[in-house]
């Protein structure tokens, strides 16, 4: 049970979040897009969201401004976030179109400003978690993809449901966070995807 909780750690990492939901995405879609326009989204998207963190993070541990991958210490969270806010805007401006692509638009103008507000409680020395706050944000957008093109996805959001209550089992078994602060991930993630339904529903 303990490595079952575990796992979800490493599976749903915030950092395979974005590209989650970029595949989700062209699973349940009914929309065609050109193939090989995928393969290039999802692997600009993976060199900025996944590869580039990566290196940046090892040469933070080289400079000793990061302990460990887990970023346990509030102080070490500020200088990943902010390197994943600028990343996030990259790919808000070269990768997607707001006119052409606006369902995965604004799906990572609301990753950015989930990325942003966890930023901005550092700054306040409060720690969210993560974790709670990319599922979060993957389960409010599933929801408004299967609104917005009238897809019945059920499955895939009780699956996120059911995730959701994983990752938070996971983090509090590892007594990496209390119920406050994943609470407060949940909310970081799910209310900017919820507001920018405005824009795309």
């Amino acid at each position: 049970m303990r490595l079952f909780l575990k796992s979800a750690s490493y599976i749903f990492h915030p950092l395979l979040m974005p590209i989650l939901g970029t595949v989700l995405y062209y699973i349940v879609t009914p929309k065609y897009t050109d193939p090989q326009l995928v393969r290039a989204e999802l692997f600009a998207i993976a060199i900025l969201t996944i590869l580039i963190p990566i290196v940046i993070f090892f040469l933070l541990k080289n400079l000793r401004v990061v302990e460990s991958i887990y970023l346990t210490e509030v102080k070490e969270r500020k200088f990943p976030l902010m390197i994943q806010c600028i990343l996030l805007l990259l790919i808000i401006k070269m990768v997607f179109d707001p006119y052409e692509d606006s369902e995965l638009y604004y799906f990572f103008v609301g990753v950015l400003f989930s990325t942003f507000s966890a930023l901005i409680m550092v700054l306040f020395k409060v720690k969210v978690s993560l974790h709670q706050m990319g599922v979060a944000g993957i389960l409010l957008f599933l929801v408004g993809l299967s609104v917005h093109f009238k897809i019945n996805i059920l499955i895939t959001i009780s699956f996120f449901l059911f995730v959701n209550g994983w990752v938070a089992s996971s983090r509090l078994n590892s007594d990496s966070h209390n119920y406050a602060e994943l609470g407060a991930g949940l909310l970081l993630g799910a209310l900017p995807q919820l507001i920018l339904f405005n824009f795309w529903l």
